[in-house]
């Protein structure tokens, strides 16, 4: 097809079956994959942190997998063609955010614990409260998070088949939460980790192909194409080539654009699934060299969305994207459907797939290793249980928990995905980034003031994000007719919080309350605990070591 996707055009794009068949192809592989690398899960140490031994460059292109979800491959390139230049600002955030993590808490944290976030934090402090506190904090973020994914799951099929109506696209996200329940039910961390090392080498170089091509439209000039991308937009396009297009109109907007910076560069090193992939080498040197390779990729890819944003803009349109059943979340499959197809939206369309299930996948077994290892083992069972019971109950949490994104994904439809990340990303810099940092750093932080700081964040960020535009109170879209707000009603409106993300409150809060709770509290400190688990964050004395099989 040439020329402009039209809005009508963008309803049912490319062929169903072949859309339909690229994904069972990717799903069938992966699955023969998983059940292979099933047949090594013979313990604990297995199923939550595939035996620790993966290399720093598998770990590395698997945190890749678990990172660029589908918020970077739908949500970014959607934003950067609508928003233009304010689009590109989650791309540098998500970026910059690996910086803090590989600083602060990569190396550290892998010497320190042994399956989850919790077992840092219960290192030197009281360990019922702390792994309830933790685990609560682990749950929430999953959830944010998951609701991302399936709301993408959701928008994509709705473009690809054509099924337009919520009941319908309700019941592809209910297929895509029975398939990552089925991927971690059977696979564990080590199946996990193939199928995200898979979709981050399918993701990267799809990518980058789309992103050769969309330039060689334009004769590898990519002033050429920012400058399509204008004439596309309309009477004010050059807005999009300048900051200020989305977060600049108002001085309320501004300090939203604040906070969402402070969220996305803070959240990552609390994010708990990416921080139990740390645990899955076999040393803090190989933890290390895994961030570097992530490092590269992500930033690589963030390069090729700037691209493909500005792209879709020139080749797509953003009237015809915000007219698409995805909405801003279109851009990119329609942008592959303009240059190569059907064929090319195919492949494109399962790599996005494969991203959300890879995700999923991840998110789960986190949430999972949390409920089992910190809830259940430490708390309910107070460590008398063995692993073989530990596993079986972390077994039956996936399955919970996969029924709980499939009803939230179904509520989150229609959201833009990037965004709903980002207010994930707001609850872990708030809830867990304090303590972990505290713990690691801190000589005199006690059990009071991680319960303070765990829980003062994580309230504070539940209940501002619920009173926020995000939940009810935005006007509608003036394209799509639709509310951008999650409850769709524009009578329902009982937000009194104006910010959409509450990040430059709630971070800030959650640190000074892990000091105040600190100082309030008779607790006596552990100077001799913090030293032990000094050494062992700084040498890796004593840390967790790869099984031998």
């Amino acid at each position: 097809m040439n020329g402009t996707v039209t809005a009508a055009a963008a309803t049912n794009v490319g062929n169903t079956w072949v859309n339909i068949g690229i994904f069972a192809a990717f799903v069938v592989v992966t699955l023969v994959v998983v059940f292979r690398v099933s047949r090594q899960n013979k313990s604990a140490a297995d199923f939550y942190a595939g035996g620790r031994n993966f290399t720093g460059t598998q770990n590395g292109t698997a945190i890749a997998g678990d990172y660029l979800s589908a918020a970077s491959f739908l949500g970014i390139a959607g934003a950067i063609a609508v928003n233009g230049y304010d689009g590109f600002l989650y791309s540098i955030g998500f970026l910059v955010a690996w910086l803090v993590a590989l600083l602060l808490v990569a190396e550290l944290l892998r010497n320190t614990g042994k399956f989850t976030m919790a077992d840092v934090l219960s290192f030197r402090l009281k360990q019922r409260p702390i792994r309830l506190a933790a685990a609560l904090s682990t749950l929430a973020v999953v959830f944010f998070y998951l609701l991302a994914q399936m709301a993408g799951a959701g928008g994509l099929v709705a473009l690809l088949l054509g099924i337009t109506d919520k009941a319908g696209q309700g019941l592809v996200i209910a297929v895509v939460g029975a398939l990552m329940i089925l991927y971690v039910l059977v696979g564990g961390m080590k199946g996990t980790t193939w199928v995200q090392i898979i979709k981050a080498t399918l993701l990267i170089l799809g990518a980058g192909a789309m992103t050769i091509w969309v330039l060689a439209r334009f004769g590898f000039s990519l002033s050429a194409v920012m400058q399509e991308a204008v004439n596309m937009a309309g009477e004010n396009g050059e807005a999009i080539l300048e900051p200020g297009l989305q977060y600049g109109a108002t001085a309320l907007s501004q300090l939203d654009f604040l906070s969402l910076a402070l969220a996305l560069v803070l959240g990552t090193a609390g994010l708990p699934h990416v921080l139990m992939r740390f645990y899955t080498v076999p040393s803090a040197k190989e933890a290390r060299k895994s961030v570097v390779v992530a490092i590269w990729l992500i930033g690589i890819f963030y390069l090729f969305t700037l691209v493909l944003g500005y792209g879709a803009g020139a080749l797509v349109g953003p009237e015809a994207i915000l007219a698409a059943p995805g909405g801003q979340n279109s851009a990119a499959p329609l942008l592959a459907f303009e240059l190569g197809g059907e064929i090319l939206l195919g492949i494109i369309a399962a790599v996005a797939f494969a991203t959300i299930l890879a995700v999923v996948a991840g998110l789960t077994i986190t949430a999972a290793a949390s409920f089992s290892h910190d809830i259940y083992a430490s708390i309910i069972k107070k460590g008398q249980v063995s692993p073989d019971g530990e596993v079986r109950v972390a077994r039956w949490t996936v399955v919970v928990i996969g029924i709980i994104a499939i009803i939230g994904g179904i509520f989150a439809n229609g959201q833009n995905i990037a965004f709903l990340v980002a207010l994930a990303f707001c609850v872990a810099a708030s809830a867990n980034l304090p303590t972990i940092i505290y713990s690691l750093f801190w000589k005199r932080f006690n059990t009071s003031g991680a319960l303070w700081s765990i829980y003062g964040g994580l309230i504070s960020t539940v209940v501002l994000i619920i009173f926020s535009p995000v939940v009810s109170g935005k006007p509608a879209d003036p394209v799509t007719g639709l509310s951008k707000s999650m409850i769709s009603n524009p009578a329902i409106d009982f937000h009194w919080f104006p910010l959409d993300n509450p990040g430059i409150v709630t971070i800030p809060l959650a640190f000074v309350l892990g000091i105040v709770g600190t100082y309030l509290s008779k607790e006596r400190s552990h100077p001799e605990k913090y030293a032990e688990m000094e050494v062992r964050s700084l040498t890796g004395a004593g840390a967790e070591k790869a099984t031998a099989h």
